[in-house]
């Protein structure tokens, strides 16, 4: 999520644990114990990600910019076959191709939002406590949907130094009415998708994919120069390989009791 480009919703199907998380969000009050649990887990663990690693991934990706993103291309494509194993039949319908074509100009076409679009700060005002809950809900349609990077989202809003800067500092007021807006988009957006996967899987999955092949523009740096060949296939080809390994099918407990 710290990397712009990178999607957590793709991660989280990488691990196999998409379908466990989106479950215990829409079906929170459902059984309460087991899903906060289950929730506070991951959370707690996010947040130790977030505030661990966020120095570290900006000064590799400043330092080493076009490896460190040829690595998160390979990853993104290393992360499409498991996916494609979700759909679960063996033909794919032309209409839903179509709309995996469709989630991948839907993925690019967020190239072109306008940078800076709310222009916050990190002084209190009401306006601001305002916009940082619907900056919050739109972040959290970027962590439902695979292939949708948070990152970039909070890039476009112009809230990604400021959002990075207030992870360093601690910045309740910042972070507060942000988290709130996250946590009760995420809410309402797994709620509609979970209904979607039951009733349209191939649908689903498919527009999902398409949003993961729209994220490889997002995150192409360009052609790397003769003296970054090396490096930059390098690091796509370890970040394909791990992450297809991550990905791969698990083999099922042939062996009988005894």
């Amino acid at each position: 999520m710290l990397v712009p480009g990178a999607s957590g919703g793709t991660m989280a199907i990488i691990l196999g644990i998409y379908d466990e998380l989106i479950h215990a969000v829409s079906s929170f009050r459902k059984q309460l114990k087991e899903n906060m649990i289950l929730l506070g887990t991951y959370g707690i663990a996010g947040i130790l990600g977030i505030v661990i690693f966020s120095r570290p991934l900006l000064t590799a990706v400043t330092l080493w910019p076009k490896p460190m993103l040829f690595f998160f291309l390979g990853a993104i494509l290393g992360s499409i076959p498991p996916l494609y194993r979700k759909v679960k039949v063996s033909k794919i319908k032309p209409v839903n191709i179509l709309v995996a074509m469709i989630g991948a100009v839907l993925g690019i076409c967020t190239l072109y939002l306008p940078e800076g679009i709310f222009e916050l700060s990190t002084d209190f005002d009401l306006y601001s406590f305002t916009m940082l809950i619907v900056a919050g809900i739109i972040i959290a349609v970027a962590l439902i949907l695979p292939g949708i990077s948070a990152s970039y989202i909070l890039l476009m809003l112009g809230m990604y130094d400021l959002t990075l800067v207030a992870i360093k500092e601690m910045d309740l007021l910042y972070l507060i009415p942000l988290a709130i807006g996250v946590l009760g988009g995420t809410f309402l957006t797994a709620g509609i998708l979970e209904q979607e996967m039951r009733r349209h899987p191939q649908f689903t999955y498919m527009l999902i994919i398409g949003f993961m092949l729209g994220s490889l523009v997002q995150v192409y740096p360009g052609f790397p120069l003769p003296s970054e060949m090396i490096p930059c296939l390098l690091t796509f080809s370890i970040g394909f390989g791990l992450i297809l390994w991550i990905g791969r099918p698990k083999k099922k407990n042939q062996e009988k009791p005894d």
